[in-house]
């Protein structure tokens, strides 16, 4: 007889570690310093009360916790704000206390315009049902009545004569769900000879073919997702999986590439176009590279890093040109002065200095292309919102002269005054109050009534130093009074970072400063993004031959003069 196999041991069941429970956050009571030094004094004379003890127990608790955050890396400027109970929001009405009496600061008729914000302010959009018409996007189902026409005798009164309300349909909106990329599986018949082995399939329909398996629609709609909405191919990828259409990353990424060599001539035609502008803004955002990052790792290793930049940017420039706004991204090693200078290059001769706004730092000025220099007003009042829990009565002072600028600005959009009578109407209303505001701003140095060492002395150094420029609007028709239209542009820069982290390659970004560019410039131009970028897709021919006539707000006219149809 055989030996019996010997029975194998159970393997041990291995115990999986306990997470390491995160500290909660202390209860912060934010202490004046004032206190809390008069706090330590007297612990130095003797016992404290309960209460003290408590109050320092916490201060401590709050600074061994921020500390520790600050060690793990898990502490943003966002969550430090948050945890202090500080308010993100940098207008007047959140940033200044009310009394009593309703009056905001504390003061009888005190203005309460924060940037851009008018006393009968409407509520904001997305706070409301949506009608019928705000789904321009929707199919359209004309539903024929099952028993009237027009003419017919009314079958109430059986008097008079129906009629059709063709300007006031009745209307009923359905929703559907459906996969962001849908696909279609042609099943085409095929016969096969019994004796000669020959095979007959079915004529497929027009247009589909296996050599064009991803339509112009597909390949657009991917584009919007990644870098109109932040969507990152893993996460696309991992959607369409679960709803039956798969797309692989790898294939998003070789459709966006193919579709972006597609789409050069416009980008280049907008770059053109926007060299051309009256009005240049540019600024500047982080953006991680891996390829560049690599440079950097390698750089460091050689020890041949020293006075060689390896910082990584994302430029966003936009120009107004005849009325129209063209939007760029440009990411890599260059500063928003470079490649605003880029831009200016293919301006013309003939043409003279643009207007330029952007903030005070020196690397956004172009260094050779010449340009009439704005600085932005709302840079110059964020110095004071964040020292203004330091300095309450002479920041409050500051933001309520700034805020009638504001308010000067926006009365003028109201009324619909041209450019040169809104530099008149600031002239008459405005200046006065910067006037009063510089003599103020002056004398709080001159007569030491603040430290120009000082966080506040800090702010009030910065508006003097760029006084004239912060105030270009006063002297020049179309200037603006911030950078903020630039500021909501490179949004959609930060959107892809915070959601895709980085880009791997300096051509993956190039690819997506190019769908960015071309996104948000529909967008400024009240057109649909995915409809643009279907029909630029699906006539890449006559977009290489003629792109000046297939942006934006002209490519509508180009498809109907060919008989074409824009959906």
């Amino acid at each position: 007889m055989g030996r019996k196999p010997k029975k194998r041991a159970k393997p041990k069941k291995r115990k999986r570690p306990r997470r390491k429970q995160k500290p909660k956050p202390p209860g912060v009571t934010r202490v004046d310093e004032e206190e809390l030094k008069a706090l330590i004094e007297r612990s130095k004379e003797g016992a404290l009360s309960e209460d003290e003890a408590g109050e320092l127990k916490a201060v401590v608790e709050t600074l061994a916790y921020v500390v520790r955050e600050l060690d793990e890396k898990n502490l943003t400027m966002r969550r430090l704000r948050a945890l202090f109970g500080i308010s993100m929001s940098e207008k007047l009405s959140s940033l200044l206390p009310k009394t009593q009496g309703g009056e905001q600061g504390g003061e009888a008729g005190a203005d309460n315009t924060a940037i851009g914000e008018t006393p009968d302010k409407p509520p904001p959009k997305g706070h409301g049902r949506n009608g019928a018409a705000a789904y321009t996007g929707a199919e359209r189902v004309e539903v024929p009545h099952d028993c009237l026409k027009g003419g017919d005798l009314c079958p109430s009164c059986a008097k008079g004569k129906v009629y059709e309300q063709r300007h006031r349909p009745h209307r009923i909106v359905r929703v559907e769900g459906q996969a962001p990329i849908k696909a279609t599986v042609y099943e085409l018949q095929a016969f096969r000879c019994n004796l000669c082995g020959e095979v007959f399939v079915a004529k497929p329909p027009d247009g589909v073919d296996n050599e064009h398996k991803y339509d112009a629609s597909s390949r657009a709609m991917n584009a919007v997702l990644k870098y109109g909405t932040g969507l990152p191919f893993h996460r696309l990828d991992r959607l369409q999986g679960s709803l039956g259409v798969p797309l692989p990353a790898t294939t998003q990424w070789d459709l966006v590439k193919a579709s972006a060599a597609e789409a050069t001539p416009v980008y280049e035609e907008l770059i053109r176009l926007a060299a051309q502008g009256e009005l240049l803004h540019n600024d500047d955002s982080t953006m991680r590279v891996l390829s560049l990052m690599k440079e950097n790792a390698e750089l460091r290793e050689s020890g041949a890093g020293k006075g060689v930049r390896t910082g990584m940017f994302v430029t966003g420039v936009l120009s107004v040109t005849g009325g129209r706004r063209v939007a760029l991204f440009f990411t890599g090693r260059k500063h928003a002065g470079e490649n605003l200078e880029a831009v200016l290059a293919k301006r013309s001769e003939e043409l003279g200095p643009p207007l330029h706004m952007g903030d005070g730092l020196d690397r956004n000025d172009p260094a050779t292309a010449e340009t009439v220099r704005g600085c932005c007003l709302a840079h110059a009042r964020r110095k004071f919102v964040e020292v203004l829990e330091s300095f309450p009565s002479e920041c409050e002072h500051v933001l309520k002269q700034i805020a009638l600028v504001y308010k000067h600005d926006d009365e003028c959009r109201q009324r619909g005054l041209s450019a040169e009578a809104r530099v008149d109407y600031h002239v008459q209303h405005s200046k006065p109050v910067l006037d009063a505001l510089k003599k103020w701003l002056d004398d709080q140095l001159e007569q030491r009534l603040v430290e120009p060492n000082s966080s506040l002395g800090g702010a009030i150094n910065y508006m003097l130093n760029h006084w004239e420029k912060l105030l270009l609007f006063l002297r020049e028709p179309g200037a603006p009074l911030d950078n903020n239209a630039c500021e909501r542009q490179l949004k959609k820069a930060i959107l892809h970072r915070k959601n895709s982290l980085f880009y791997k390659t300096l051509n993956g970004a190039r690819v997506g400063d190019l769908f960015m560019s071309l996104i948000y410039t529909t967008e400024l131009a009240g057109e649909n993004p995915f409809e643009y970028l279907t029909a630029l897709l699906n006539h890449t021919e006559e977009v290489e031959q003629a792109p000046a006539a297939w942006l934006p707000w002209s490519y509508r006219e180009t498809l109907a003069a060919a008989g074409f149809s824009a959906n």
